[in-house]
C-alpha cells in the first residue's frame, strides 16, 4: 500500500518516516510541535517534524530518506514533492529539555518497528521551555492543549519548573488548567 503523503498528518508521517528509519538502524526520537499535534488529535499545526537522532553517526541518514522519496533542501531539512504541508527536520541532539538531559521517551511498537517520542509530560516541559527561556507565548499555550488533552505527572513538572528556575511559570501554567481540572 502506498503511503499517501498529500493527505498525511504529522501522526502518519512520523509513523512512517520514524518506522522505515528504525528498519534501517536509524534510531530517532519525536520531539517538538509535531508531539503536540500529536498529543492533541490534530488541534495544534505543526508543519514540520523535529526528528533527534540517538546513534552517533548518521551518515546514511540521506540515502535512508532519498529511499522513501525525501529530498534533502538544507543542512536539516528533507522535504516530499507530494507533501507540502509537512517536512522533515534533524536538529542535533542530544536531547534536552532545558537544563534536563536525562530524557526517556515513550515508545510505541509500529508494524515491528520500535519508534520513540517524547512523553506527554516531557512534551509539556518542553513546550514550556520555550516560553521560560524565549517567552513564546505560544509554547505555554501549547503545553495547555496537551495537558488537557493527555495524563501528565504534574509534580515532575514542577520540579522541572522549579530546577529551571521558573517557579512563576509553573504556577501560569497550572492556572490555565484549574477550568479543566473541576
Amino acid at each position: 500500500m502506498k503511503f499517501d503523503f498529500k493527505n498525511c498528518s504529522e501522526e502518519a508521517l512520523w509513523k512512517y518516516v520514524a518506522s522505515h528509519l528504525n528498519k534501517k538502524g536509524i534510531d530517532t526520537v519525536l520531539v517538538g510541535g509535531a508531539v503536540v499535534s500529536i498529543y492533541t488529535k490534530g488541534a495544534y499545526k505543526s508543519g514540520d517534524l523535529d526528528f533527534i537522532t540517538t546513534n552517533l553517526f548518521v551518515d546514511d541518514l540521506p540515502e535512508a530518506m532519498a529511499e522513501i522519496g525525501f529530498k534533502k533542501t538544507s543542512k536539516r531539512h528533507y522535504e516530499h514533492p507530494e507533501c507540502p504541508h509537512l517536512f522533515v527536520e534533524f536538529p542535533p541532539g542530544p536531547i534536552g529539555i532545558g537544563e534536563e538531559l536525562n530524557i526517556e521517551p515513550d515508545v510505541m511498537n509500529v508494524k515491528g518497528a520500535a519508534i520513540k517520542i517524547l512523553s506527554p509530560t516531557d512534551s509539556v516541559k518542553d513546550r514550556l521551555a520555550s516560553y521560560i527561556h524565549f517567552q513564546d507565548r505560544d509554547g505555554l499555550d501549547q503545553a495547555l492543549l496537551i495537558a488537557k488533552s493527555q495524563p501528565i505527572k504534574l509534580d515532575a513538572v514542577l520540579k522541572w519548573c522549579e530546577r529551571e528556575g521558573a517557579i512563576d511559570a509553573f504556577e501560569e501554567f497550572k492556572q490555565g488548567l484549574e477550568p479543566y481540572s473541576k
